[in-house]
């Protein structure tokens, strides 16, 4: 089976796929400057929370490599700046801060590069495993062979593994329970069209493209089943912050009485986060919305509004598929 890795690490260098070529081209940026990486977080060249989390734990590590003097000071200023590359991925936060707490341990040792990238080593390799505890879970949503609705991309391009949502879809697939993916585009960069879309060629999954505001009336038509998305950030009471519609997803799913799952580690659960009311939302540059690519289709004179997230309140959620099993409503995720 065609194998995707959104994130490798070889010879002491970061590979990612340029998301924002896929899938008209398939390029890579390969490098050690976490610069770099911290500008392919922003522009979304690598995106997806756990891809984002995976991938920002190597550029800390990477940013004392050859460093012999002011290690600490250089380490600092990574650490601050991959921070503020993306503020609503949870994941991105606990990566870091999970580096951090390594090189805490060993800031003083010569050894301080390769403890951190053994660190970074094990993070990818704990989400490699969650991905697929997350799809062996997701199978008891499914009763029968079914039509499901996904949003943005939750594929192996979004993690550092074979994906949460769209990996869920993935097993239940191969184990007779999907007939066919409907396939949000996703506006305003189009990640379902362009990269849902792409994995799911790859995988010889049957599946069809719809516009965002085509979701009702198939649901309408009785053509859709399930609903399976990710997450960039749970709070506690299980208020979901994900892709810009999904929160259109869930109350259209709850009028036509449509499960409406969330699939995702639980590193995304911030047990700081008490409801979605706390969830900062990032907002994005208006050209996201007024062009596609190089295309401008509108005035760049115009006004625009282009949050990259919304918030699902819990109640619209049938359950939370995670790699420790299916949490439904009321959720007390605290400890989980």
């Amino acid at each position: 089976m065609f194998k995707i890795e959104a994130v490798k690490f070889k010879d002491d260098k970061i590979i990612l796929i340029d998301q924002t070529k896929l899938p008209l081209k398939e390029e890579y940026i390969v490098t050690d400057d976490y610069e770099r990486i911290a500008i392919a977080i922003e522009r979304l060249e690598v995106r997806g929370a756990p891809a984002i989390g995976v991938t920002a734990a190597y550029a800390l590590a990477l940013s004392v490599k050859n460093k012999n003097e002011n290690v600490e000071e250089e380490f600092l200023k990574a650490y601050n700046r991959l921070k503020s590359t993306r503020p609503t991925a949870v994941n991105l936060f606990f990566g870091l801060d999970s580096i951090k707490e390594e090189f805490e341990k060993y800031k003083n040792d010569p050894r301080v590069y390769l403890k951190l990238i053994e660190a970074a080593k094990r993070l990818h390799e704990d989400d490699i495993e969650m991905c697929e505890k997350i799809a062996l879970n997701g199978l008891s949503v499914f009763d029968r062979k079914m039509r499901v609705l996904t949003h943005c991309n939750t594929g192996a391009l979004a993690t550092g593994g074979s994906g949460t949502a769209l990996n869920v879809i993935r097993r239940a697939y191969f184990n007779g329970f999907v007939e066919c993916v409907h396939v949000d585009e996703t506006r305003p960069l189009l990640q379902g069209s362009r990269l849902t879309a792409w994995e799911l060629d790859k995988l010889g999954i049957p599946f069809s493209i719809n516009t965002d505001s085509t979701a009702a009336v198939l649901m309408k038509e009785k053509k859709v089943d399930l609903i399976i998305t990710g997450a960039d950030r749970i709070a506690v009471n299980g208020d979901t912050a994900n892709k810009i519609g999904t929160y259109n997803l869930a109350v259209l799913a709850r009028h036509h009485n449509i499960p409406f799952y969330i699939a995702a580690p639980t590193s995304t659960i911030d047990r700081h986060c008490p409801s979605g009311k706390e969830i900062k939302i990032e907002l994005r540059g208006k050209e996201e919305l007024v062009k596609i690519g190089d295309c401008r289709f509108t005035s760049d004179a115009y006004d625009a509004y282009c949050p990259a997230f919304d918030v699902t309140p819990a109640e619209l959620i049938t359950g939370i598929i995670t790699e420790k099993g299916v949490f439904g409503n009321p959720y007390r995720l605290e400890n989980v």
